[in-house]
Order: structure tokens, then sequence, then C-alpha cells
């Protein structure tokens, strides 16, 4: 992976930054997505400069094409072509089906799906001239199994699985896998918001006991974007301590 570079959107939280930061371990320079926490964007760029990898913060509203299409550009004018796209970015909103608010809606779907939408229409061109890319999407295991009030949620997480399919199976001539990575219960400043007893009833239902420690899924996202995943393409796997069997 020594040379690559690698966009990572949605890179300040939890999971985002340990991808980020297993990446640059693994020799990749990074692009630094934000949309809002620059002080860690910052914190990120300076741990990945001390790995002596080059990086690049951008900061983006990545449900606007124009400023996605934008970001790619300028890793490719400062860094170079993104070889490895990580669609991370993503937001819950919760709630029982008849009270969840409408607007809700449109805030799942558009961070979640129509932002890796966007950012995998923006990057493949350059990919394509290249003969080489990974496209890795982050989902949930509520897209593939469902959840009480997680309509919105899963509706976002599931529609990224079926459209990994679908461009896993169009970009399969240009030398360019795609996959998906749907984490479990992972902690989180999410899950530390939790109360004692929803904590309790989580892990009640992880057959392995325990949340997953974030790095846990980074590893997987770094094996899915080097050389010796090149066989592996359409794929969706879960990371959940056995919740989905």
């Amino acid at each position: 992976m020594l040379g690559k570079v690698a966009l990572v959107t949605g890179a300040t939280g939890s999971i985002g930054s340990s991808i980020v930061s297993a990446l640059a371990t693994a020799g990749a320079d990074i692009v630094v997505h934000y949309h809002q926490n620059k002080t860690v964007a910052q914190q990120l760029v300076d741990a990945i400069q001390a790995k002596n990898r080059r990086a690049l913060m951008v900061q983006a509203d990545v449900t606007r094409y124009n400023e996605v299409e934008s970001m790619i550009q300028q890793a490719a004018a400062q860094l170079g072509n993104v070889d490895i796209l990580i669609n991370n970015a993503g937001v819950h909103r919760g709630g029982k089906v008849q009270k969840v608010p409408l607007q809700d809606w449109d805030t799942v779907l558009n961070t979640n799906l129509r932002a890796a939408f966007y950012a995998t229409r923006a990057a493949v061109e350059g990919m394509q001239r290249e003969g080489w890319g990974r496209i890795i999407n982050i989902a949930s295991v509520v897209g593939i199994r469902g959840f009480p009030g997680d309509a919105l949620y899963g509706a976002s997480k599931a529609g990224l699985i079926g459209m990994t399919k679908s461009v896993a199976l169009e970009l399969v001539s240009s030398g360019i896998t795609v996959n998906a990575v749907a984490p479990g219960f992972v902690k989180s400043a999410m899950t530390e918001a939790l109360s004692e007893r929803s904590l309790q009833r989580i892990q009640q239902m992880i057959p392995i006991g325990r949340q997953a420690e974030p790095e846990e899924i980074a590893s997987l996202v770094v094996f899915l974007a080097s050389p010796q995943a090149g066989y592996i393409t359409g794929a969706t796997f879960a990371v959940d301590g056995g919740v989905v069997t």
C-alpha cells in the first residue's frame, strides 16, 4: 500500500480516525475529510505526518456534489490520484417509524447513501485511468438484519450494500474492487452516551459479549484496501461479534 492515496470521509469520528491511522501505518498517504471538527482533523494530519506519510485536510459537505468533486480534485492536485476511497461519513437518527421527524429521512439518506454515491462517482474516473482502485463502504449490520427504531438508518445502510454490489460488477473489469464493511455495535461517542441499562441490553445481544473496538473495524478495511484483497469484490463483511449469523 506504500504510496497509495486514500481518502476517508467522516474521518474525525471513532471509526474514521481509526481507519485513517491504520491506513497511514500501512503506508498510504491520506486525505482527511471533515465537515465540522477541524481540530480533530488537524490532529489526525499531525499524526499521519509523524508516521512520515503525506496528509491533506479537506472540509466539505459530502451531500453536495460540487464540494465532493472539488475534494477529489484537491487530492489529485496535492497528493495524486485517489486510489482508495473509504465512504465512512454517516449520521444516525432514530425513532419509531410513525414518530420520527420527516426531515430526518433526508438527513440520513443524504449523508449515509447519497454522499457515498457522490464520492464514488467523483473518484472512479481517476481509478479507471490508473487501472487500479479500492472502494470500501462502511455500512452496518442494521442494514442486514434491521433494528427497532432504525428504519431510516437501516434503509440507508441497506441501500449502501445494494450499491456496493452493483458498482462492484460495473467496475470489475477496470481493476477496481468495491466492498462493504458492516460493523455491529462499536465503542464510540454515540454508544458512550447510552444509559448503562441500554448498554447492558446491547451487550446481551452480542454473542461475543462486548462491543467492537474501532481498530477492529479498521483492520479489515486495511486488508480490503490492500493488493492482497484483489480477488474480493461485491462482498459485505459483518464485523459484529456474531450478531448476524
